[in-house]
Formats: C-alpha cells, sequence, structure tokens
C-alpha cells in the first residue's frame, strides 16, 4: 500500500507539472533585460513565473569592427561597473527548470557590424569566453554558462552573419551552443537570410510585427502566407514572434490572445516545425503569456 501510495503520488505530481506545459512540446520565448525603472522584474522572477521555455538576454548592443563590446541591461544593472555578475545565480536558477538562458546580440538600437569573416571570428571568440563555455576575467553576467547565442540583426548588411554563425558552432564540439534567430516577417530577411541559409540555427523566431505586410491587420492572411515561407527554412523550429502589448509594437501587429488562440494557432500548429511563440518582451507581458501559454 505505500508503494502504492508513493506511485499515486508520483503520478499526480507529473501530471501537474504537466498541465503547466504547453501543448505538443512547444513553447513560449521572451526577451528580457530592456525594462525600464524595475517595470520587468529580475531575471529569476521571469522563469519562476512559469510562463517561459526560452529566455533572450538582451541586449549585447555594440560589438565588431574594432567596436570594444558592450552590454546593455538597461535599469537593471552597469556591465561596466560589474553590477551584472550577480546574474548568473538567475541563470543558474532559469537552467535547472530546464529553461534555456541565451544572450541576444544586436538590437533595434544598437551600434553593431562585421567587417570581414576574421571580425566574425573574434567576435565569437569573445561570446564564448565571456558569456558560453570559455574563459575570461571580465565576464559580464559572472561565471554562469548561458546556452547560447540569439541573432536579433536589424537594420545592418547580410554580410558575414554566416560567418559568426558557423565560428559559434563549432565551439559546440566543445559545449552545446544554441543558435536563434529573430528576422523581421518580410521574407528573405535582409540582414539574416545568408546566416540562416547556413542551416545551423535550432531556431528561429519570426518578427511578425512592426511589418504591416506580413503582421496581423483585421485577419491573418498576410501573416499566414508569411509563415508559410517561413517554414520552408533550414531550422529544427519556427516560432511565431509577437508584441506582448500593443505598445511594444508601435508599427503594429499586436494580436488579442482570445483571436490569437481562435484564429491564428489552429493554423499553424499543424506545421511540423512549430516551435511555440515568441514574445517581445517582457517589460510588456503583463498577463499575455499567461493567457496564451495553454494554448501554444
Amino acid at each position: 500500500m505505500v508503494f502504492q501510495a508513493k506511485t499515486i503520488t508520483l503520478l499526480l505530481s507529473i501530471f501537474a507539472v504537466s498541465l503547466c506545459k504547453p501543448s505538443n512540446g512547444a513553447g513560449i520565448a521572451i526577451y528580457w533585460g530592456q525594462g525600464q525603472d524595475g517595470n520587468e522584474g529580475s531575471l529569476a522572477d521571469t522563469c519562476n513565473s512559469g510562463n517561459y521555455q526560452f529566455v533572450n538576454v538582451a541586449f549585447l548592443s555594440r560589438f565588431g569592427n574594432d567596436q570594444p563590446p558592450e552590454l546593455n541591461l538597461a535599469a537593471h544593472c552597469d556591465p561596466s561597473a560589474g553590477t551584472c555578475t550577480g546574474i548568473s545565480n538567475d541563470i543558474r536558477s532559469c537552467q535547472n527548470q530546464g529553461i534555456k538562458v541565451l544572450l541576444s546580440i544586436g538590437g533595434a538600437k544598437g551600434s553593431y557590424s562585421l567587417s570581414s569573416a576574421d571580425d566574425a571570428g573574434q567576435v565569437a571568440n569573445y561570446i564564448w569566453n565571456n558569456f558560453l563555455g570559455g574563459q575570461s576575467s571580465s565576464r559580464p553576467l559572472g561565471d554562469a554558462i548561458l546556452d547560447g547565442v540569439d541573432f536579433d540583426i536589424e537594420s545592418v548588411s547580410g554580410q558575414f552573419w554566416d560567418d559568426l554563425a558557423r565560428a559559434l558552432n563549432g565551439f559546440s564540439q566543445q559545449t552545446k551552443v544554441y543558435l536563434a534567430a529573430a528576422p523581421q516577417c518580410i521574407f528573405p530577411d535582409a540582414s539574416l537570410d545568408t546566416a540562416i541559409q547556413t542551416g545551423l540555427f535550432d531556431y528561429v523566431w519570426v518578427q511578425f510585427y512592426n511589418n504591416p505586410s506580413c503582421q496581423y491587420v483585421n485577419d491573418a492572411t498576410g501573416l499566414l502566407n508569411a509563415w508559410n515561407q517561413w517554414t520552408a527554412v533550414q531550422s529544427s523550429q519556427i516560432f511565431l514572434g509577437l508584441p506582448a502589448a500593443p505598445e511594444a509594437a508601435p508599427s503594429g501587429g499586436f494580436i488579442p490572445p482570445d483571436v490569437l488562440i481562435s484564429q491564428v494557432l489552429p493554423s499553424i500548429k499543424g506545421s511540423p516545425k512549430y516551435g511555440g511563440v515568441m514574445l517581445w518582451s517582457k517589460q510588456y507581458d503583463n498577463g499575455y503569456s499567461a493567457a496564451i501559454k495553454g494554448s501554444v
């Protein structure tokens, strides 16, 4: 009887955990790090919400072309003063919950570019030694090892990002480096097409917002047409990238949770490459992820 009781308790625990996870193994990715005035919560708070399977720490906003690399985490901490190293504990806490934590490079307002394949190799070495499995005396986020790198490359030349992807992937011989990309929904993406064509990206979370021709506008026609193009790229999983609130995307693309659940997700979840939903960003996610996670 004791054994039977323990077995029942274990099964109930597994069932309870499964209720918190999205269906079909899909999940929600969130960007964290650009919140102002403490409106975003800590990285640990973000992971403890139980809403996310991926967190992109945003952004390494300056790098390449002989620029000294610079991490920008807005109001959270000051990397130059060494006040971000405590985030290592949060990173490990997230990873202990099975959440992948990636470094997001680029962003809409960053100062970054690559001048050559050699430059891309130097940037890859910097990222490996300062955020991934390498070693450096000046790791901005402390000694925690992030799971990979997200390419949020916007409005810059598409040259040499494929070289950066290959260089980062080369370190997977030591420790797996997950690669993600966040292209605009207009296909193909002007900055990341060549990189995505390498087939090295585990996750592609496409930004279906701030792009009227391929975002949700009154109906999902343009979005679904673009989605079908993106599912043809060489990547294990494709995500539907959305703003978590109307103010998160000034040029549109917000889809109310009930509309997403009833009109959009049923049309895309049948894709073998469907990976889930990406949200921009934690500072705007005031209940959106909680409302959709059971349907993702």
